[in-house]
């Protein structure tokens, strides 16, 4: 049994310590182990740490607890990532907060070079559900790794949306990998699993109980670069993990709606009180961001800087103002033969600035905007 690990966990189950306190004791400690060996009365002494945590580090129940925490990683595939080691989040490392372990079920890393949160209200309407697949599918094109809670509603379409499109996505739990919440969506978890991963700072037997969600929504805020919110009320987690996410410095965007709709009051709110910026498509986030423009936009900034002749800039007016054409009728526009229209279309679609359709018409090609 790994004892490095062993004493990692343990030092999570003592209560009354969170990321803070924890880190703390290892930083003055030098380690986790440690922290174990050390007596009670030099506990006292570390700032923030009282007669409480002091005595609650000479329990011996809790290594028996992570001892049976490290068997059940080992017959269900799940992994513990330490927060110094190589591979834990460095998005997540720069919050004071961050949890000390994370249990990780699945096939994906947690540093992606793109993350993104999609949160929102668990009632999604027709409205928010077809914004979120929108999204999404404007996110495919970045291979964005999209990260959620696995909650009905809105996680529910951004996870199934992101598979859908091939991306990676991720399910951050507010309870231990022994179980699923909401169990209707256990299907989806394993699917997740194998595209992505199961994520939580929670160990088994953690029931999902209300208080363990506002834990939950910080690990999202802290792992990613930008939390989009497409529907929220007023009240509830999509809002608190947008506040979490404000304090960590990351990128918040909102959708916003109609202010009589209850689901979209919350996105306005954020928008109006500038707590998130408005979202209407990905363009909105890749302008933002300065993210890499689309293959599609990449090539159409090339297409601006295409040489044309007069004969092609002729023909190019022609199918700007007339959209599809045949070839006759771009001759009997253009006042040239058939047979050097025919040419001049020819040498447009070699340099990508038409394209033939079927009937032999010819349109622009919709990268070529100039």
């Amino acid at each position: 049994m790994n004892n490095d690990l062993k004493y990692q966990i343990a030092l999570t189950l003592i209560p009354g310590i969170g990321g803070i306190t924890a880190k703390k004791l290892i930083s003055y400690c030098g380690g986790a182990e440690a922290i174990f060996r050390e007596s009670p009365s030099k506990l006292r002494k570390i700032p923030g740490v009282g007669e409480s945590i002091a005595r609650s580090v000479s329990r011996k129940d809790i290594f028996g607890q992570a001892e049976r925490e490290i068997e059940f990683m080992a017959k269900n595939g799940i992994r513990a990532i330490y927060y110094m080691d190589e591979d834990y989040p460095y998005r997540l490392k720069q919050c004071d907060d961050g949890p000390v372990v994370l249990f990780l079920k699945g096939s994906c890393g947690l540093n992606t070079q793109k993350m993104v949160a999609v949160i929102g209200t668990r009632s999604i309407t027709d409205y928010g559900r077809r914004k979120c697949k929108e999204f999404i599918d404007g996110l495919s094109r970045h291979k964005a790794l999209i990260v959620s809670g696995l909650a009905y509603g809105v996680d529910a379409c951004a996870h199934q949306s992101a598979l859908d499109n091939g991306l990676e996505t991720i399910a951050v739990l507010g309870h231990g990998l022994d179980r699923i919440y909401p169990p209707v969506h256990a299907g989806l978890a394993r699917k997740i699993s194998r595209q992505g991963a199961l994520v939580t700072d929670f160990t088994t037997g953690t029931k999902p109980d209300r208080e363990n969600f506002p834990k939950r929504n910080r690990i999202i805020a802290g792992l990613c670069d930008v939390i989009i919110v497409v529907e929220a009320a007023v009240t509830g987690g999509a809002l608190i993990t947008a506040t979490i996410a404000n304090t960590y410095n990351r990128d918040v965007f909102a959708l916003p709606g109609r202010t009589s709709d209850p689901y979209s009051m919350g996105c306005n709110r954020l928008i109006k009180q500038l707590k998130a910026s408005l979202i209407e498509s990905i363009a909105d986030l890749e302008y933002a961001l300065n993210w890499e423009p689309s293959q599609n936009q990449q090539k159409s900034r090339q297409l601006l800087f295409v040489e044309l002749n007069d004969d092609e800039k002729a023909i190019v007016g022609i199918l700007r103002e007339h959209k599809a054409s045949g070839i006759d009728f771009i001759a009997g526009k253009s006042g040239f033969s058939s047979g050097k229209t025919a040419a001049i279309l020819l040498n447009l679609e070699f340099k990508e600035v038409i394209k033939q359709l079927p009937g032999k018409c010819f349109m622009l090609n919709n990268v070529y905007t100039c």
